[in-house]
This record gives C-alpha cells, structure tokens and sequence, in this order.
C-alpha cells in the first residue's frame, strides 16, 4: 500500500547528467533526461511496488513568500546578469515533452503555484497513510522522515542501484544527531545548495552539538540567554547574534505541510484501452526501451 512521490526535477536533473547526451530523437533532439527519467521511474516501480504515485513538479521554486522573508533565497542558482534559473539549454525542450508522456501514461502529476515540488511532497506525506517513500537527490527532505508513520527518503545521491533509504537511524547515523531532528540541525548549519547560510560561525559540528541537547528554537534562544553548560560562551554567542536569521530559518527550512492539494486520484494508473498515445511518443522521441520498461513496470 505505498505511495511514492517523486520530486521531478531532481530525477530529471539526475538524469540529464547521468546518461549520455549522445542519446537522441530522429530529427536530433537530445532525449537523456526523458529515457533516465522513465528508466528510474521503472526501475523505483519495481523496487518498492507503490499502489500510489504522485510525480511533483515545481509550482514555483523561488515561492514569493520565502523570498520575500530571504531575498537571498536560491538566488545563488542565478547565472550572471540573469533572471533565468541555470538550467541546461538542451534539458529544456525535453520537460514539456516527459510531462506529456507521464501524462499519457496516466501518472498523476501536481505542481501548485507559489510552492516548491518539497511543498507538495510534504503535505502528501503528512495527509496520507503509510508507507511512503519520499524519492529524490534533495537531502532537505530528510526532515519528513517518521519512522513511526513509515515515511521514508529513497536518496539516490549515489544513483538507483546504490540509494540510501534513509529513516531515523539513517539521519542519525550520518549527522551524530536525533533522526527527528534534522530540520532544527539545517535552520543552524544552513544550506549553500538553497542560498541558506544558517546561523553566522556554527557549522555542522556546532548544530549536531545543538541538535543534541535541544528540540527547538526556543529551548535552544533560552538556554544562550542563559548562559546554560551545554553551550560554550563561544556558541550562545553566535546563536544570540543569530536571533534574527532564527525568526525566518523555520519558514525558509520547514517543508510547507498545508498545500492546498485538489481532490484527484493517485493510484497506479490502470492500463489504457489504446496505447497508441504512448507509442507515437516513442517513435517520435526514439525513447525505445525506455519506454518499454516503464510499461513492463506498471504490469501493462
């Protein structure tokens, strides 16, 4: 009874750069990102058999309201004198292009404006039932993990074939703090992949110290103000200094948990009567096998 998510454009992104760009259409288009997307789908499919399945796109990956708190917020993914997020020229073309194909094969989507793809994921993971396996390359997501639920992170930073599938233990495991603390550690390290510096001179040392002793904010403001010994003098400084980056960082950090979702159905989709849609898209593309497994892995 699992529902998968899947955070889109970090498969599509993992997927651009992980197969050869020498993969192409008939009239030369580049195909890489859509045969790797469709390949890891496939193979995601086969490893964990969800009945559920939600491919979430960006809404918008800079929300207003964020970077309204933090106008710094992602800004670091602007090229030079530009507007635009860096994304590759020839990875372009072929978004519109794989969100068509999903749609054909019947795979629920859903981006909602003015909230990241983690928004989305993130309210589908506290509203429905378990187990749910949270797929992506984003360790931002680790913050949704419960064991008690079973809501899991699939983390492909190392690819299909050699993903972590990360629950408590694994957070703890990895940073040396409490595995349902991961956010509270993030809001003080900071994040340079999304412009967050955390807290000015508390590096990831310094938040495991804090993640450890403390379950939030507030207990941790109060023991600084106090001078309490599991802080050094050095460290309640930097986190009274901090204060005003802590009013904003559970906003900036925090997964949205309450996207207005509209009513839709993710089960797996059911086998088409025609799946003439989906071939013409193979032909067209040249996306062979890839399209192939896909269909194998949905039991069509």
């Amino acid at each position: 009874m699992t529902l998968m998510l899947l955070d889109s454009a970090s498969l599509w992104y993992r997927a651009y750069y992980g197969m050869p760009d020498t993969l192409l259409s008939p009239t030369g288009m580049p195909v890489n990102a859509i045969r790797g997307y469709l390949d890891m789908t496939a193979r995601l499919i086969g490893m964990y058999s969800p009945n559920r399945i939600v491919a979430c796109i960006e809404g918008d990956w800079r929300p207003s309201w964020r970077v309204d708190l933090f106008p710094a917020y992602k800004a670091n993914r602007f090229e030079e004198e530009s507007d635009v997020e860096e994304e590759p020229e020839t990875l372009t073309p072929q978004i519109p292009v794989l969100l068509d194909l999903l749609d054909a094969f019947g795979i629920p989507m859903l981006g909602v404006d003015d909230y990241e793809a983690d928004d989305v994921m993130a309210t589908f993971a506290v509203r429905e039932k378990g187990p749910i396996r949270v797929v992506t390359g984003d360790r931002d997501l680790f913050q949704l993990v419960d064991d008690k639920r079973d809501v899991k992170v699939v983390y492909l930073a190392r690819g299909i074939s050699q993903h972590d599938l990360v629950d408590f233990k694994w957070v703890s495991d990895k940073y040396g703090i409490p595995g349902d603390r991961y956010a509270l550690f993030a809001m003080f390290r900071g994040d340079p992949s999304d412009g967050l510096p955390g807290v000015r001179g508390i590096g990831e040392k310094g938040a495991a110290l804090i993640a450890n002793n403390f379950a939030t904010i507030a207990e941790v403001q109060k023991a600084a103000n106090k001078g309490d010994d599991r802080l050094s003098a050095s460290l309640a400084k930097k986190i009274i200094d901090g204060a005003d980056y802590l009013k904003i960082a559970p906003t900036l950090v925090h997964c949205a948990q309450d996207v207005a979702i509209p009513e839709m159905d993710i089960a797996m989709p059911k086998k088409p009567a025609d799946l003439s849609d989906i071939y013409r898209f193979k032909e067209e593309y040249g996306l062979g096998a890839s399209v192939d497994r896909l269909i194998s892995a949905l039991g069509w």
